[in-house]
């Protein structure tokens, strides 16, 4: 038993070695041509989709875009990003919790991302999986919604220890859970000290100035 113990984990050290060296390759195409590319990540139910079209149609008249979006199943989040008017693509995972840097320079290789651009990763759903997984991004941006447990970030510690930005979804409903804004913020900067947070409500609008500043400010530092 201990030897096979011994083979998973060799097996696991390298896929992820693989992994990292095809998502080098990634980063390394993306910072030549210009391209911001975020990783967006959360458990299922964040409303992850949902922001992201609200995002698009608030800039997408200021920057080039395109999304891959990342599902076991269905091409349901593609199709309503794509009603936006933005290019993308659907990668179906199957019994995959996860994307990897293959599906991405694959995916790449068909959309085509523009120089000078941003590209969304919209992940599959899962807080455990993708934080291992890199996959060339500028960086990962986590989405939470209140609707979820605040101490999320310390049970769920790697993903919140790999994202650059937590974004708290769904404020509107704040007055109708039970959940500390505070209490989650502090949470996850236990695990992650740099962290920073922009609270929003995709559906209502709140914060998503501050987010598309966010977003304006990362794609100037890298499209210079």
């Amino acid at each position: 038993m201990e030897k096979i113990n011994d083979r998973l984990v060799q097996l696991e050290i390298d896929v992820l070695s693989a992994n990292d060296k095809k998502a080098a390759q990634n980063r390394e195409k993306f910072i030549a041509e210009g391209i911001l590319a975020l990783n967006l990540v959360s458990s299922p139910g964040s409303g992850k989709t949902t922001l992201l079209c609200n995002t698009i149609n608030k800039i997408k008249d200021q920057y080039k875009l395109a999304v891959i979006e990342g599902d076991q199943q269905t091409l349901n989040d593609a199709e309503r990003i794509r009603a936006t008017g933005c290019r993308a693509i659907q990668i179906n995972t199957g019994e995959g919790c996860h994307l990897d840097a293959d599906m991405i320079e694959e995916a790449c290789q068909k959309i085509k991302p523009e120089p000078t651009s941003i590209l969304f990763i919209e992940n599959v759903g899962n807080l455990v999986c993708p934080a291992a997984f890199d996959l060339g991004e500028d960086c990962k941006v986590v989405v939470l919604s209140v609707t979820e447990g605040e101490d999320k970030p310390i049970k769920y510690p790697d993903m919140f220890a790999a994202s650059s930005l937590m974004l708290i979804n769904k404020v509107d409903l704040l007055p109708y859970v039970d959940f500390s804004v505070e209490k989650c913020k502090e949470y996850a900067r236990r695990v992650n000290p740099n962290i920073e947070f922009i609270e929003v409500s995709a559906t209502k609008g709140t914060g998503m100035d501050a987010w598309c500043e966010w977003l304006g400010k990362r794609f100037a530092a890298v499209s210079k």
